[in-house]
Parts: structure tokens; C-alpha cells; sequence
């Protein structure tokens, strides 16, 4: 199917591109859209009388996209809430839908549409990328920290755990180790006194 470009998209070109696309996605998308029209002699015509206001239209949108990139940096790094488990790893996982809400309760609109995990939807707690298209020329690489219920990173897998506290018995073990006598205990001629006779009285 041969069309005429009416919006810049992405892998296929700009505005007043003539580019040949599948049936299916030319019927089913560009067209309904308004983003491109059958690139018959009496459309590309058109194209042409209009195409200084569709130039025009098409810096709108790339002006608005890009203030809303603006928007984004200033929310993030966004932070979502979710339920997990002692080891980070989450009970479900956050995908396009969750991140869309988060932006939104931010103030900023994204779309899920807009919203690009090509490695799937999170499943663990921390701090991960995900990539925003708003247009075919902005995109914006944003952090999204999902923490758990706390609102803290809960410990992560291969967390090391923390060091214990010294046994405060130690020094006491440490008498025994030097062979020395351990404040408090008796001698082995007091021990022989307890068992005999009383040990003689301390000359002054």
C-alpha cells in the first residue's frame, strides 16, 4: 500500500514522505489516525496545498511533546509502591499500566502506548530505566524506583547481610584464653581453703 506521510512516524519517515506499507497497517493505523492518506495523485495534490499548515501542525506537536519531556525530568525518578516479598521479588509485577497512573498522579499525562519496557515489566524492587516515545524525534529515558510497602528498598537478591553485633561475653572468654584469672573467680588456693581449713588470717 503506497501513502503520503502527514506526521512524521517512526521507522517509516517524515512529513510528505511517499513510503509503501503493509495493507494492514496502513488501514488499520496510519490512516484512521490522520497520520498518512492514500498516495494517490488527488492526495499528494492536497498534501501539497496544505503542506505549510501541516509543517506548522507538526512543530506544534513536536514544541508540546518536548515541554512534555521537561514535565517528566522534573517528577522522576518516579516512584511506585508495590506489595513484595522479604527477598525484593514482587507479588505480580509493574508494567506499562501502573507506570502510566504513576505519571498521571504526578501530574504529567503518559500514555501506556507511550511507555517502552522491552525487557517486560519489572518484577523486583529497586531502581530501573524504562524509555518514553511522546513523538518520533522525543524520547526520554526516565528511573522509576518501585519500593515496597515501607516505601524503602526491601533487601534485594545476593543482598549481603548485615554484620552481627560482638558477643559481649567475649572479653570474659578472653581472660580464660590467656590463662589468666577471670574477674570474679577463685584461685585453686582458695578453692583448697573452701575444701579444708580456713586459710590463715591476713598479718596486718
Amino acid at each position: 500500500m503506497r501513502i503520503i506521510l502527514l506526521e512524521s512516524v517512526e521507522n517509516l519517515g517524515g512529513i510528505g514522505d511517499i513510503v509503501d506499507v503493509r495493507a494492514g497497517y496502513g488501514r488499520n493505523f496510519l490512516l484512521p489516525q490522520g497520520k498518512a492518506a492514500p498516495a494517490t495523485d488527488e492526495q499528494v495534490a492536497a498534501f501539497e496545498q496544505r503542506r505549510s499548515e501541516l509543517m506548522a501542525l507538526e512543530k506544534e506537536r513536536m514544541a508540546a511533546r518536548t515541554a512534555r519531556a521537561m514535565q517528566l525530568r522534573s517528577v522522576a525518578p518516579l516512584t511506585i509502591v508495590a506489595n513484595a516479598g522479604p527477598a525484593g521479588k514482587l507479588y505480580g509485577s509493574v508494567g506499562p499500566a501502573e507506570i502510566s497512573a504513576g505519571f498521571s498522579a504526578a501530574g504529567v499525562e503518559v500514555t501506556r502506548a507511550e511507555v517502552q519496557m522491552p525487557e517486560g515489566p519489572i518484577k523486583e524492587l529497586g531502581e530501573h530505566q524504562v524509555m518514553l516515545k511522546l513523538h518520533a524525534d522525543v524520547r526520554e529515558e526516565i528511573a522509576i524506583h518501585v519500593v515496597g510497602q515501607s516505601g524503602e528498598f526491601e533487601t534485594l537478591p545476593g543482598a549481603e547481610p548485615l554484620p552481627e553485633d560482638e558477643d559481649e561475653e567475649q572479653p570474659a572468654a578472653r581472660w580464660m584464653d590467656d590463662g589468666a584469672t577471670a574477674p570474679g573467680a577463685a584461685t585453686a588456693s582458695e578453692a583448697e581453703s573452701a575444701d579444708g581449713e580456713a586459710p590463715p588470717p591476713t598479718q596486718p
